[in-house]
C-alpha cells in the first residue's frame, strides 16, 4: 500500500514536472528494478546497519517500499503518458480546479493502472524470501520465511495445506478480476 501510494504519487510528479536529473530519476527507478534481490538484500541491510536501525517491521517495510515503489512508478507513468492532454485541458477550460482534475480527471484514468501496481507489489513483496531474510532480525518471521524454513525440513501436510489456501486465494482474486472486468465493459 505504502509503495502504491508513494509510486502513484512519483509518477503523478514526474509525468506534469519537467526537471534536471529527470533522466537521472528514471535510471535509478530501472537500475532497482533489475538488481538482483541478493544485491539489494545485502545493500539495504549495510544501509539498516549504518543508520543505527534495528532489524524488524521497519526495516522489513523499508525495504519492500523500497523494491516495489519501481514498478508501481513504470506501471503509472505509462498510463499516464498514454493518455491525451486534451482531456485535462478541457476540464480545465470548462472551470475545473486543479484538485478537481485530479480526482475527477486523470485518477479514473490511472485507476487501472494503480491497481495493476499495487497487485504487482503484493506479489512480489509476498514472493520475496532474499530480500526479507536479510532485513527482518530473529523471531521476526514472515510468510514467505515460514515456508521457507518449514521445506527445509521436507514437505510437510502443513506446506500442502498452506500452499493449497494460497494457490485458491490466488485463483479466486484472478477470477474475480475476470468476471469485474467483463462488468466493466458491458
Amino acid at each position: 500500500m505504502v509503495a502504491t501510494a508513494l509510486g502513484t504519487l512519483g509518477a503523478c510528479a514526474v509525468s506534469r514536472y519537467r526537471f534536471a536529473g529527470r533522466k537521472l530519476f528514471f535510471g535509478l527507478v530501472y537500475s532497482v528494478m533489475m538488481s538482483p534481490d541478493i544485491v539489494m538484500g545485502i545493500s539495504l541491510l549495510m544501509l539498516f546497519v549504518l543508520a543505527g536501525l534495528t532489524p524488524g517491521f521497519l526495516t522489513l517495510l523499508i525495504a519492500h517500499v523500497t523494491f516495489c515503489l519501481p514498478f508501481v512508478i513504470v506501471l503509472v507513468h505509462a498510463r499516464i503518458s498514454g493518455f491525451d492532454p486534451a482531456v485535462v485541458d478541457a476540464a480545465r477550460d470548462l472551470g475545473a480546479r486543479e484538485h478537481e482534475v485530479f480526482y475527477k480527471i486523470i485518477v479514473p484514468m490511472i485507476l487501472p493502472a494503480v491497481l495493476a501496481g499495487w497487485l504487482l507489489s503484493f506479489t512480489l513483496s509476498l514472493d520475496d524470501v532474499i530480500i526479507s531474510f536479510f532485513v527482518t532480525g530473529p523471531g521476526f518471521e514472515i510468510l514467505p520465511l515460514k515456508i521457507y524454513s518449514m521445506v527445509k525440513l521436507g514437505v510437510t501436510p502443513e506446506v500442502n495445506a498452506l500452499c493449497t489456501v494460497l494457490f485458491l486465494l490466488t485463483l479466486a482474486a484472478v477470477s474475480a478480476a475476470h468476471v469485474l472486468t467483463k462488468e466493466i465493459k458491458r
